[in-house]
């Protein structure tokens, strides 16, 4: 393609992005401007199917800018996405295809939701992570079923961010030969220059992380083509610093941090695109050769996916094909769940569990940020990553969560992640996006409570369950014993467009009698009930036990309880009022136990015996003691 024309497509973009934001008032037209020039060349690259955006072996393109929402608009429009000019026109109002920022499942062509910065480098390292794990399992010297590339966009910001320097790190330790980051460097963030606050060597810092670095005029097509051409002989992950300027044709704009995050204004546009040639009256114009340029994505992704699918059939080795279809349909029903018969602590019981998931299901696999022997998260005999199924994370929480994320995108995947349930504080941002978005993804979370004991407060988590019970679209189990463990898993797996967490102790647990344990089917239930009941008990984890004993001590002192288990608050929120008055009976005294903050148990409670502060270093049981979440304090708080 000549260089005039690309010049054309180009500013096509550029004044399409310029537009939807004037149109909408609202948006960020300086890093589509920007990369117009990149994003014309990468098209040529992309091996991507518009009529099929779930195709497995596509070419991942990840913006980890998502506020360049005005170039992924335009080019999933131009590409043949099912986006049309009245959408772009609807850039960022209300139930409109084209939200501020890319959101998964909402815009087609969206591999997955960005816009904190720096979460979609992680993604696309783990993007990168699921294709050579499951190329591993289905490829073959003759047949090669997965061999796509990961591209991703991004700026300043999101290498600022530290979740960069943790994905990128693991992705060069990895060799991830399949990636290749296009970093916009235009020097510029919403303050101003980017000597403000940065002065690193970029070069530097990635060629010491593993990784191969190209830099080019991120204008020039002729260099940014060799650079894309260059990037696909390199076995290893590839940087190409793209030299660009903010803003470019915006005239007096251009190269202003003012250009960032506003409206251009309607003169400035005028006057740019009369300077590249096109009619200054004329807005959401694309010509017809441009469009036609672009919508060849069409023709030769189609072609492309029919020649893969044509492959597939025709697999050599029978084991490559039972591995593609054992992964793209796993059969939950293959599942040996464990039983449990002794007090155990749930961090042991869950890695039973997940031992058991991962040995019938080939595509679940997971890791830990350094702690499997703590979290209890060893695969055990299943090797590791990429060739076997324990990730090492290292010590790179957010990083972890967010590359997981992608990996239950992937489309063929499983994952979990783990780490203890104060650090989670780490991947809080991930995790919510997980929720936003609805990735079904499973966070392992260990050492509960204050029963972590002599680690201290540093390391007990007080707040945690409170905050992630907020978060919408988040599941949090925390099961009592093992076969509530199980339950719980059991239920976790079908929901397929949610992330569940799991939060287990490191102190054993007693096994509830099998005969008044229930099903987590509805988040809480009965779990033991007297007659003439004048007070409830609701408990979750290792507090039911202790609701249990409460319970018992009341009786003795004529004071009838009735027991609720609540492995699943989130879900129990969801139940109809008649289902929660069955087991949280209206006319008796409600109180809550949770060795933890529990403030939203007032949802159901009159009173919470909770934390109310950081807890201490001690053994467990003298904390519990020191805290007063024991049977005989409760009973007494009660009267």
């Amino acid at each position: 393609m000549s260089n005039a024309m690309r010049q054309k497509m180009a500013n096509t973009i550029r004044f399409l992005a310029a537009d939807m934001i004037q149109h909408a008032n609202s948006g960020h037209p300086g890093a589509p401007m920007g990369l117009a020039d990149i994003a014309v060349v990468l098209s040529e690259y992309m091996h991507h199917n518009p009529k099929d955006p779930t195709w497995l072996n596509r070419d991942r393109l990840v913006f980890s800018g998502g506020h360049g929402t005005g170039l992924i608009y335009s080019l999933n429009y131009l590409w043949g996405y099912g986006l049309e000019i009245e959408d772009l026109k609807q850039f960022r109002q209300l139930h409109s295809k084209t939200p501020g920022h890319p959101e998964y499942g909402h815009t087609a062509g969206i591999e997955i939701t960005t816009g904190p910065l720096g979460q979609g480098i992680a993604n696309a390292v783990g993007f990168a992570m699921a294709s050579q794990f499951v190329g591993h399992k289905v490829n073959s010297e003759t047949a090669k079923m997965i061999d796509h590339s990961v591209y991703c966009l991004c700026g300043d910001g999101d290498l600022e961010e530290g979740i960069s320097y943790e994905a990128c790190s693991l992705a060069g330790h990895l060799g991830l030969d399949n990636l290749v980051v296009i970093y916009d460097s235009n020097r510029i963030t919403i303050e101003g220059s980017t000597a403000l606050s940065l002065s690193e060597d970029m070069r530097s810092r990635f060629e010491s992380q593993n990784w191969a670095v190209l830099e080019i005029d991120g204008h020039d097509f002729d260099e940014i083509d060799g650079a894309f051409a260059q990037a696909q002989a390199i076995k290893r992950p590839v940087l190409i610093i793209a030299n660009t300027v903010i803003a470019k044709g915006a005239g007096k704009l251009e190269g202003s941090h003012h250009a960032h995050g506003a409206p251009l204004g309607h003169e400035i546009i005028k006057a740019a695109k009369i300077a590249a040639g096109f009619d200054p009256e004329a807005t959401f114009a694309v010509s017809e050769d441009v469009l036609a340029r672009f919508r060849c994505a069409i023709e030769k992704g189609d072609l492309a996916q029919r020649e893969w699918n044509h492959r597939l059939k025709t697999l050599p080795l029978m084991e490559q094909n039972e591995a593609y279809d054992q992964l793209l349909n796993p059969d939950f029903s293959r599942i040996q769940w464990p039983t449990f018969a002794k007090a155990d602590a749930t961090r042991n019981t869950n890695g039973i569990i997940l031992n058991a998931i991962a040995k019938a299901i080939p595509g679940f696999l997971g890791g830990s940020a350094d702690l499997a022997p703590s979290n209890k998260t060893e695969l055990i005999n299943m090797g590791d990553f990429p060739k076997g199924k324990n990730i090492h994370f290292g010590i790179r929480e957010h990083a972890m969560a967010s590359i997981t994320n992608a990996m239950a995108l992937y489309g063929t995947l499983i994952p979990f992640s783990a780490t203890f349930f104060v650090f989670s504080d780490y991947l809080k941002p991930s995790a919510r996006i997980a929720a936003l978005a609805g990735i079904q993804q499973f966070f392992i979370w260990t050492h509960d409570s204050i029963g972590v004991g002599e680690d201290g407060p540093t390391h007990q988590p007080i707040e945690h369950l409170s905050q992630f019970r907020a978060l919408p679209n988040f599941y949090v189990y925390r099961p009592a014993d093992g076969a509530e463990n199980v339950k719980c898993w059991q239920k976790a797996l079908t929901m397929t467009h949610s992330p569940s967490a799991f939060v287990c102790s490191r102190q054993n647990l007693p096994v509830l009698p099998e005969a008044i344990r229930g099903d987590v089917e509805n988040g809480g239930y009965l779990l033991e009930a007297r007659d003439h009941a004048t007070v409830t008990l609701m408990a979750s984890g290792s507090e039911v036990a202790l609701a249990l004993q409460t319970a018992q001590k009341l009786e003795a002192r004529g004071v009838m309880a009735n027991v609720v288990s609540v492995p699943c608050f989130d879900l129990l929120l969801e139940q109809p009022q008649s289902y929660i008055d069955t087991i949280i009976q209206p006319n008796t005294q409600k109180v809550a136990i949770e060795a933890a903050r529990g403030l939203e148990w007032y949802r159901f409670a009159q009173s919470v015996i909770a934390m109310d502060g950081f807890g201490a270093s001690a053994p467990a049981d003298q904390l519990f003691e020191t805290f007063g979440f024991t049977a005989e304090r409760i009973a007494d708080h009660i009267g």
